[in-house]
């Protein structure tokens, strides 16, 4: 496995972002040693909230919610995930799978051995870090899902992959405005759409990425979430993230293992706060599986909040969870 290393020099003077950088080693299920980043902000004795990220976006996504939360006295925790970020990045797509992502965060976890944990998870954050809280409940006290989904056998059953299988080669290469059609669109295939564009266009781009998902228009912000990947070589993570979702034949073996987690997660003695924004074009209605297998859930919208969430209402989001936390 060719393993590279993003030159630190592309982190310098980033827009908003002056936090310390932490680093752990890790190894995934191929015993492959790499080195994972991490935020650690906030007192140290303060209750720790680990914040996930998902595609293509890093720990960056958290900066404007971070000081909120540590004013509040609270401790975040916000790794980049194996490919993103200050994190070392594995140069093949091949190199990544559903399960070996959950197994590196886990590793990470268990070797930082932090307890009383919550969780917040946005898009692949949710669907790693689900698994990772499944895998190791006895260190979370809550639970927060935005923008988010964990597909399980419940959700696509074989019929269902079955149709989609048969239908993602006949989904032409689309570019980023294809892409946005599709969503808009809402039609079925709509997501295979997005599969398709991330990991076999060649004008993938993660700067069209937020054209696509996010009002984002700033150049310093661009220039922050591409500032990881200085070129191409460096984005097969974030190429591969959409295929790995479990909706094809192929995957039926990780929607299995989500099945497992989701039992750990209804039978969850903690708590869990459902929070998903008004505006996102590809969780659109995914709160309502939350609501229906945790009924006891917590629920909040963040309102004029598109996929990323974090970016467009970062006071809001942060806010929802802090007084969530109060609750007990």
């Amino acid at each position: 496995m060719q393993i590279l290393r993003t030159p630190e020099a592309q982190f310098a003077n980033l827009f908003e972002y002056g936090f310390a950088p932490h680093y752990l080693d890790i190894s995934g299920p191929d015993g492959a040693a790499m080195r994972m980043h991490y935020l650690d902000e906030g007192p140290k004795d303060g209750e720790p909230i680990l914040c996930l990220h998902g595609q293509p976006s890093w720990s960056y996504l958290y900066r404007n919610m971070i000081p909120h939360l540590t004013a509040a006295g609270y401790r975040v925790l916000a790794p980049d995930l194996i490919g993103f970020g200050r994190s070392d990045k594995p140069a093949a797509m091949e190199d990544y799978s559903y399960s070996g992502h959950v197994s590196w965060l886990n590793d990470w976890l268990s070797k930082l051995d932090v307890t009383g944990l919550t969780l917040v998870c946005q898009d692949w954050g949710g669907l790693i870090g689900l698994r990772v809280a499944a895998d190791q409940i006895g260190r979370f006290k809550r639970i927060v899902v935005a923008n988010t989904g964990l597909p399980s056998t419940a959700m696509i059953s074989d019929e269902m992959s079955a149709f989609l299988g048969q239908m993602y080669p006949m989904v032409p290469v689309p570019d980023a405005a294809m892409v946005r059609e599709q969503f808009q669109s809402g039609g079925p295939g709509a997501f295979l759409y997005w599969v398709k564009y991330a990991s076999e266009s060649p004008s993938f781009s993660v700067r069209d990425v937020f054209g696509l998902l996010s009002g984002v228009t700033d150049p310093r912000i661009l220039d922050g979430y591409v500032a990881p990947f200085p070129d191409d070589s460096f984005i097969a993570g974030a190429r591969k993230f959409p295929a790995l979702v479990p909706l094809l034949p192929q995957h039926k073996d990780e929607r299995l293992a989500n099945d497992r987690a989701w039992a750990v997660l209804e039978g969850f003695k903690g708590r869990t706060l459902i929070a998903f924004s008004d505006a996102d074009p590809v969780t659109k209605g995914g709160d309502a599986i939350f609501k229906a297998r945790i009924p006891g859930a917590d629920c909040v919208t963040i309102k004029n909040g598109g996929h990323f969430l974090q970016e467009d209402q970062p006071a809001a989001f942060s806010e929802a969870i802090i007084a969530f936390m109060r609750q007990g």
